[in-house]
């Protein structure tokens, strides 16, 4: 059992990134387990989506597992840097958050702000290298923009109606 009392899988060296508890991977990311990583992955990990920081901090309060704003951005800046999260800039000045299983991209509805995932070719990053830059590349985001099906839709069926 780990401090929060929760029972821990064990460490299974074949076992699929999905299958792993918060807890094993931020072992395997070798973070120290506190508990607001445990807390912010274990939540994104059981709601999936994009979800701002925010959004985090307001679903904790309503699990009564309340951390404060500032304990949330220092818990995603870590997970992320440790790719146990994902970010995605899909509008000005908005990041959104989800777990971080398989390397991916980004549609974002420009209507709605619908944010949708889109498998990346290679599944590694960086997926994209120009020819050439000032420095290495870590990795590289594409975000995909546009109208999804059902804002076309709706904008089809108001042109007709």
């Amino acid at each position: 059992m780990n401090k929060t009392g929760a029972q821990e899988k064990p460490l299974i060296a074949n076992q699929r990134e999905e299958e792993k508890s918060p807890g094993q991977r931020l072992h395997e990311a070798n973070l120290k387990v506190t508990r607001p990583r445990l807390l912010v992955l274990s939540l994104l990990h059981e709601i999936k989506g994009h979800y701002s920081a925010d959004e985090v901090v307001k679903m904790l309060q309503v699990r009564q597992t309340p951390l404060p704003r500032a304990s949330v951005y220092n818990a995603l800046g870590a997970l992320l840097n440790r790719g146990l999260v994902m970010s995605a800039d899909v509008g000005p000045g908005r990041v959104l958050y989800e777990e971080g299983l398989v390397w991916h991209h980004h549609f974002v509805c420009m209507d709605c702000g619908t944010v949708v995932d889109i498998s990346c070719v290679k599944g590694e990053k960086p997926c994209l290298l120009p020819e050439w830059v000032p420095g290495t590349v870590e990795e590289a985001q594409i975000i995909f923009r546009g109208h999804c099906g059902s804002c076309l839709s709706k904008a089809t069926e108001s042109k007709a109606g």
